[in-house]
């Protein structure tokens, strides 16, 4: 195992609880550098950023129409219409939070935790709800797991996406039980088809009230509950929601499994972590117990752990290492953002499936890396590179490393940037699609 100096170690940290690409990402605040408790207990620190951009105001949805209504098809394309915007307004916002927060670790964890109760507003189709969701997961996803599990299992939006919201005992839906214990809460293996009958009966008599001013909740109707007991991993009781959530967060696969979704995401995608580790932090408390025992982990400092950056991850440390604010910019050229994380397969609020999105080098295709090329030449046309222009040019591909937080050039990517040096834009697009700045050192 080689392991990191406490230089790049601090980088390491920086750069996967956050987007990287900013200056004080890569050094730390006040950009002299700090040592690694210092770095870690700043990361961790589970105080908001109440300078971070507040949430659009994105007011009700307009009434769907009714199939026998003589204006039905102009009623539900002012509906879908107004879904797209809600759409739009929303991941607009949450990038541009991404990029202005001066604490990344809390947007790159709701990021995570979005990944990990994957809910997509392509079937939702409310705006509000999805901001509902995504403000749930970033006030709980620092604290116990059982909380947020909790509040995830009445959470209308992922009703909604599961179909749990008309789950009766005349007809049990078992989508949200099944992916509660496959995806959420145990993982594969864990759990036999009788669990999931009894789990999804165990849920029936929920569904989410959609009322007229948009805000939805989640209600339970006691006479579309299915009477009885349930038997659920060796438990037998009249389950309430509340109280199989409970039940399954207790059991001991439970920690193991939310660990090794940290674990991927922060040390390593195709390298899973050690009996012992996996021990450590399975038992290390809550979730911000739980990362800090993964970054005080041996693993985290050994070189050899590599993980590719998700295209959010991408496309927000480019932001922010030019300077580039969603918000402000103009509506086209927030189109063509968002055409770029559609082309690059990673749209905030629109997971692919429950399952949430790949992991490690899938997201290295030819096709992605033409899509990367347009926008690394889009941004630098878009963003403050003064930096780069007022250093001597056999400076610049240094100041480029230092600006995206990349700790070295190999000595290809190096000896391409020397020969573009004089040209500080095809200098700054190249070292934005060099491996070098596409993977997490």
């Amino acid at each position: 195992m080689a392991k990191l100096d406490e230089q790049a170690r601090v980088l390491r940290l920086l750069q996967r609880t956050g987007f990287g690409g900013a200056g004080e990402d890569a050094l730390g605040q006040g950009g002299a550098g700090e040592g690694w408790d210092q770095a870690l207990e700043r990361v961790l620190d589970t105080a908001d950023d109440p300078d971070a951009p507040s949430p659009p105001d994105l007011g009700p949805l307009p009434d769907r129409g009714k199939a026998d209504d003589d204006t039905a098809d102009g009623t539900r394309q002012a509906y879908r219409r107004a879904v797209r915007e809600q759409r739009e307004a929303l991941t607009i916002w949450w990038l541009d939070r991404m990029t202005a927060t001066e604490r990344p670790w809390i947007e790159k964890r709701t990021l995570l935790w979005h990944d990990h109760w994957a809910t997509s507003i392509q079937k939702v189709k409310s705006g509000r709800a999805m901001l509902a969701q995504n403000q749930t997961l970033r006030r709980l996803g620092a604290g116990e797991f059982r909380t947020m599990a909790r509040a995830m299992v009445q959470d209308p939006a992922l009703m909604l996406w599961l179909d749990a919201s008309g789950n009766t005992a005349e007809a049990p839906n078992e989508n949200l039980a099944r992916e509660l214990m496959e995806l959420f809460v145990l993982g594969v293996g864990h759990y036999e088809e009788e669990d999931v009958r009894q789990a999804a009966a165990a849920l029936t008599g929920w569904s989410v009230d959609r009322r007229g001013d948009g805000d939805w909740s989640a209600r339970f109707r006691p006479q579309r509950h299915a009477d009885g007991a349930q038997t659920v991993l060796g438990r037998r009781t009249d389950f309430t929601a509340t109280a199989l959530v409970d039940h399954l967060v207790a059991q001991p696969e439970c920690p193991r499994h939310v660990a090794s979704r940290l674990w991927a995401r922060l040390v390593s995608a195709d390298s899973g972590p050690s009996d012992g580790s996996l021990d450590r932090i399975a038992d290390a408390g809550d979730l911000t117990a739980m990362v800090r025992a993964i970054c005080e982990d041996p693993a985290f400092a050994d070189s050899a752990n590599v993980v590719v950056r998700q295209p959010v991850e991408y496309v927000v440390g480019t932001l922010r290492a030019l300077g580039v604010r969603p918000a402000r910019l103009e509506r086209k050229a927030r189109g063509q953002l968002l055409r770029t994380l559609s082309g690059l397969g990673q749209v905030p609020f629109a997971p692919p499936s429950v399952g949430g999105w790949p992991h490690g080098t899938a997201w290295l295709t030819t096709a992605a890396a033409r899509v990367r090329i347009g926008f690394a030449q889009q941004t630098v046309r878009q963003g403050d590179l003064s930096a780069v222009e007022t250093a001597p040019a056999k400076e610049r591909p240094e100041v480029l490393a230092r600006l995206l937080g990349v700790r070295r050039w190999s000595e290809r990517t190096a000896a391409v940037l020397a020969g573009a040096a004089g040209e500080p834009d095809r200098a700054a697009a190249i070292a934005l699609t060099a491996p070098e700045y596409l993977l997490h050192p």
